[in-house]
């Protein structure tokens, strides 16, 4: 499986978009599996949340939703290698006060690299969603300009 996702990699670099979502149910191993990727190919595996967590603790509380976008885009940067970016941990990009869409800015960085990130949440239908519905993080986006690729 791993191997169908390295092919992968290369299938992708040239699309418009070129965003792969890693999908299956909670412990199933899509952690592992991005790691097996970085691994293969030589690259490191940014954790949103421990990186990005602690670039946001030096910004003002009040403050944070208008600097979020943007310590992404530099941790991104940093952590892309020949290309390509893996990304992990996403789920700080949900919280609520920093008024994010966290598709959308893994979409915004799909267009200049190839991104491997693990999806948190579910793909019903043609359907990702995080969180359930009750829930205040809440998400839900169609597959458009993306590659889903799921994990058993």
């Amino acid at each position: 499986m791993i191997e169908k996702l390295d092919r992968l990699v290369e299938d992708i670099s040239g699309l418009n978009s070129k965003l792969v979502i890693l999908i299956g149910p909670p412990r199933s191993g899509k952690s592992d599996f991005l790691g097996q990727l970085a691994t293969r190919r030589q690259a490191r595996v940014l954790n949103v949340g421990a990186a990005l967590g602690r670039e946001l603790l030096t910004v003002p509380s009040t403050r944070r939703h208008l600097h979020a976008a943007d310590l992404l885009k530099e941790l991104a940067d940093r952590f892309s290698s020949r290309g390509l970016l893996l990304v992990d941990n996403i789920e700080l990009l949900f919280d609520r006060t920093l008024q994010l869409s966290p598709l959308d800015l893994l979409k915004r960085h799909a267009h200049a690299r190839r991104v491997i990130a693990v999806w948190p949440g579910d793909l019903r239908d043609d359907r990702l969603s995080y969180a359930t519905t009750e829930h205040p993080e809440h998400q839900d986006y169609g597959i458009d300009g993306l590659v889903p690729f799921k994990i058993h």
